[in-house]
């Protein structure tokens, strides 16, 4: 063909192309459109939707309308984003989804789809954001996925099975910043690659159980990690050297099994905010040469945005260094549960930002300076369980924020000062086991105290008549001591007060009758003093199990109780009986008695050498016996018992030779359904591990001194009760209310929140509560939350069916899921609706069981109705931090509103329509770090 007639073929072609190419080009769109779309087709179709979240997935609606697809602004429409999380999706991820290669968002997270994820995802040339969270997906991480580096720039694979290491080239992405892999049950150590990572920012792999060593690497000058966490696994050897890091402000290494001592480098880290190494194994002495001693300065001196240190529950020895003070911005120093002793140096009390400062548990001597006081913004103090003599400061009175201070099991002497009863914030003082001496400070009642120890000193003269001011007082222990005279009558007003014990004093006068009238009272020891007169035999005292008046050589009893004589009577002959019986008594009860207390004691040290004792952890935990049970708790003495119920006791006690005071639950194993409540409760607490739930510190499994099976769980005792306990305090005369501010509520929920997300979404099988209510959530020193009561607990199996799945479920009226008795099975959401009503009533004060809620009408319903405008209406006003600007605008639109809104979809009465626990988790702690 000639030349000519080619180049006017060309151009003809290309004019005809330049004036119409619309046709063309849209051909080729439609092919993209079309594969996108048969490729969510494909998904959908090898799926189980039980919601039918993809009804709208149909061929007559354009693709990108589809529930959960989100799709470019540009032509052609491509799918650039996929979000379908929280909708009980199931099935298996099909290779297809490798086919949306525009995607940039994949988010199939808190859903059921199984089976390992597909290598194809790897080829996916633009994805940023990739996130199965919450699945059970199970295998390795594909090696592909590293080939989508270049773009990726967030992971989050949390709460699944995912079995092998995490693969080399996902760990060397030279743009992915955050890794967060906690809360699963990941094995191994951490990869080199990981380890070397230039462009991490956030490494958060803790609660799992990985191990060996550290790598020295993580730590090198060119990382811009801002935060890593890789507390509660298995790590074990030294700490590494840290050079010279520029960006990391939060480092924890807590809860790991780590050696050796604490390495000086850690100074090279000036931009650190928070160290937490506590709970490991480090150990060494502060050095003392000088060239140690320039290291370690080198340490607390260039980290001097430090704010919150954490060492406790080491083997750290020594003393503490001076140059401590040149962190000046520092908040909390946790030094507790140590070896470390020398003097408290002078330099700590120049830290006027401290708010908590704990050095319980050491070896500590010297005295405590006036210069105490200059910590004015000072809220806990803990420096008991040391050797410590010397006065107690006046000085500490000028530290008016001080809610705890604790200074018990010292060698303190002198007078309490009266100084310290000026702190009108202090909640709780505790001074016992120390020497000191004088009389109670009259302006006791002054203060809001909820707990007030001040036993086994050598206290004396009166009570204070001023201390039934203290109408809040729960706890009021003054035993061992020298106090005299009579009960004052003022303390009929602590309508509060839960135990009281009196004994081993020289307390004269009677037993007074308004005790009767104190319904939160549960133990009562006045044993071993010199009261007299008749006992009251109404109320509170016809339970004798709680009340000790053992030593009491003048009471009397009007009729037969307490083991006590029958009071006299005008009737002669009633006289001379009670004459014979008392001469009877004389003469018959000492060989009596003394003759039990050998059998008893012959009993006790026969019963030591064939108690079998279990450990939940075996070979981690300290082994206890039947008898170190009874001298921990007195004898199981009613003194000691905190609460009960139908299927166990909870008493207070400390084993000898230790100074942590510890809760004991004691198994009723006569009543049904106790030991299965027993074994349920080792099972789960065999199989878990978070800091927000309770934790055991060992078991006994034996049997008494009848030979009967005998069953008991020892945990850490929670020294501030129960949540319950703080929403409803009781309110008396016209005394203020002392609850949980709108802050601690919020910190309370997270807690919470926070717990349940582990059991539901990061344990294999789930755990079901089943019984969560505010007085099964226990409140640790700090105010910290744990879960605890899991009795009724289920792990969720394939074998727990409807309706055979509720013959053993418990539960409290209120707190129950509606479906519980319409033939629902056994599900994470009747979690959800406990904590739903469980934060309503933290939010309003009002318990589901309120008298208020008849006809129809429940607590869900009032929040509901007030919702939004009305809600200050309902709302608790005793949760503010400001005073009357509780309800501000601000306030109420930013944290109230967002807190009632996942309170009333948690508690929906459809299961359906209730939130997941880690969307539920995720959005509490979005409102708590915008609070906090």
């Amino acid at each position: 063909m000639d030349h000519h007639v080619l180049i006017f073929l060309l151009v003809s072609y290309l004019l005809i192309f330049l004036s119409n190419p619309f046709p063309i080009l849209a051909a080729g769109s439609t092919n993209k459109s079309e594969i996108d779309r048969h490729a969510l087709l494909n998904f959908k179709l090898g799926i189980v939707d039980p919601l039918g979240a993809l009804s709208s997935w149909r061929k007559d609606l354009h693709f990108c309308r589809w529930n959960g697809v989100m799709c470019g602004k540009a032509h052609p429409f491509r799918v650039v984003a996929l979000k379908l999380n929280s909708l009980r999706l199931s099935g298996q991820l099909p290779s297809s989804l490798a086919n949306l290669t525009s995607i940039t968002q994949l988010e199939l997270g808190h859903n059921s789809f199984s089976g390992p994820i597909p290598e194809e995802l790897g080829t996916l040339p633009k994805l940023q954001d990739l996130i199965l969270a919450s699945n059970m997906l199970e295998g390795k991480i594909p090696e592909s996925l590293g080939n989508t580096s270049r773009s990726l720039s967030y992971v989050n694979l949390a709460d699944n099975i995912l079995s092998g290491g995490i693969p080399y080239s996902l760990a060397t992405s030279s743009s992915l910043t955050a890794l967060i892999l906690a809360n699963n049950n990941l094995s191994g150590g951490i990869p080199h690659s990981l380890a070397t990572s230039s462009s991490l920012t956030r490494l958060d792999l803790a609660v799992n159980r990985l191990s060996g060593m550290i790598p020295a690497s993580l730590f090198n000058g060119s990382s811009q990690l801002a935060f890593v966490n890789l507390g509660w696994n298995l790590f074990s050897g030294p700490i590494p050297d840290f050079h010279s890091m520029v960006a990391l402000q939060n480092l924890s290494l807590s809860g790991n099994n780590l050696l050796g001592s604490i390495p000086a480098s850690l100074g090279n880290v000036s931009s650190l905010i928070g160290i937490y190494l506590d709970s490991n194994n480090l150990g060494g002495s502060i050095p003392e040469t000088l060239s140690q001693i320039k290291n370690l300065s080198l340490l607390l001196y260039n980290i001097s945005s430090l704010v919150r240190l954490d060492l406790s529950q080491n083997n750290l020895t020594g003393s503490i260094p001076a140059s401590l003070a040149n962190s000046s911005k520092l908040q909390m120093i946790d030094l507790s549960r140590n070896s470390i002793s020398g003097e408290i140096p002078s330099s700590i009390w120049n830290l006027r930002n401290l708010v908590v400062l704990r050095l319980s548990q050491n070896k500590l001597s010297g005295q405590i300076t006036p210069a105490v006081g200059n910590l004015r913004r000072l809220s806990q103090l803990n420096l008991d369980s040391n050797s410590l003599s010397g006065n107690i400061p006046a000085s500490l009175g000028q530290c008016k924020q001080l809610t705890m201070l604790n200074l018990s099991v010292n060698n303190l002497e002198g007078h309490i000062p009266t100084q310290l009863l000026n702190i009108t914030t202090l909640v709780s003082l505790d001074l016992s086991r120390n020497d000191l001496i004088g009389s109670i400070p009259q302006q006791t009642g002054m203060i809001n105290l909820a707990v007030l120890n001040i036993s086994y000193n050598q206290l004396s003269g009166k009570i204070p008549l001023s201390l039934g001011q203290c109408l809040v007082l729960s706890f009021l222990h003054m035993e061992n001591n020298q106090l005299d005279g009579v009960i004052p009558q003022s303390f009929m007003n602590l309508k509060a007060i839960q135990q009281i014990d009196l004994s081993h004093n020289n307390i004269t006068g009677q037993i007074p009758d308004f005790f009767n009238s104190f319904t939160a009272l549960e133990d009562l020891d006045l044993s071993f003093n010199n009261f007299e007169g008749p006992v009251p035999t109404s109320g509170y005292f016809r339970n004798g199990s709680v009340v000790d008046l053992y030593g009491n050589t003048k009471l009397c009893a009007s009729v037969s109780m307490f083991a006590l004589p029958i009071c006299p009577t005008t009737s002669t002959v009633l006289k001379k009986r009670h004459l014979i019986n008392t001469r009877l008594l004389l003469i018959v009860a000492p060989p009596i008695a003394i003759a039990f207390f050998s059998f008893l004691c012959c009993m006790i040290t026969l019963l030591k050498k064939r108690t079998h004792t279990a450990s939940i952890y075996k070979g981690t935990m300290k082994k206890v016996s039947y008898g170190d049970i009874l001298k921990a708790t007195n004898w199981l003495s009613p003194v000691n018992k905190i609460s009960s119920s139908r299927t166990s006791s909870i008493y207070i006690g400390r084993f000898e030779f230790e100074t942590d005071l510890v809760a004991i639950k004691v198994f009723h194993l006569d009543e049904h359904g106790s030991l299965n409540n027993f074994l349920m409760e080792c099972e789960v607490l065999r199989n878990t591990r978070h800091r927000n739930l309770m934790k055991p510190v060992t078991l006994c499994s034996t049997v008494d001194l009848d030979n009967n099976e005998f069953k008991a769980i020892v945990f850490d005792f929670m020294a501030n009760g129960s949540l319950d306990m703080w929403v409803h305090p009781k309110l008396y005369q016209n005394s203020p209310k002392r609850g949980l501010s709108l802050g601690q509520r919020i910190r309370i929920a997270m807690d919470v929140a926070s717990a349940l997300d582990y059991m539901h979404n990061q344990l294999t099988p789930p755990l079901v509560h089943c019984d969560l209510k505010p007085a099964n959530v226990l409140l640790d020193y700090d105010m910290t939350a744990r879960v605890g009561d899991f009795g009724s607990a289920k792990f969720l199996s394939l074998g727990l069916s409807s309706p055979e799945g509720f013959v053993a479920i418990g539960g409290t009226m209120g707190y129950i899921a509606p479906e519980y008795g319409m033939g629902y099975k056994i599900s994470t959401g009747c979690d959800v609706y406990s904590f739903g009503v469980l934060l309503l009533e933290m939010l309003t004060g009002k318990r589901p069981t309120d008298t208020m809620f008849i006809d129809g009408m429940s607590l869900h319903k009032l929040v509901s109705s007030a919702y939004p405008n009305g809600l200050p209406e309902v709302l608790d006003p005793y949760m503010s931090q400001e005073g009357d600007r509780a309800f501000a605008s601000s306030t109420l639109q930013g944290y109230l509103i967002p807190l009632v809104e996942v309170a009333l979809s948690c508690s929906m009465e459809l299961p359906k329509d209730r939130p997941v626990m880690h969307d539920i988790c995720a959005k509490i702690f979005e409102i708590g770090e915008s609070f906090l």
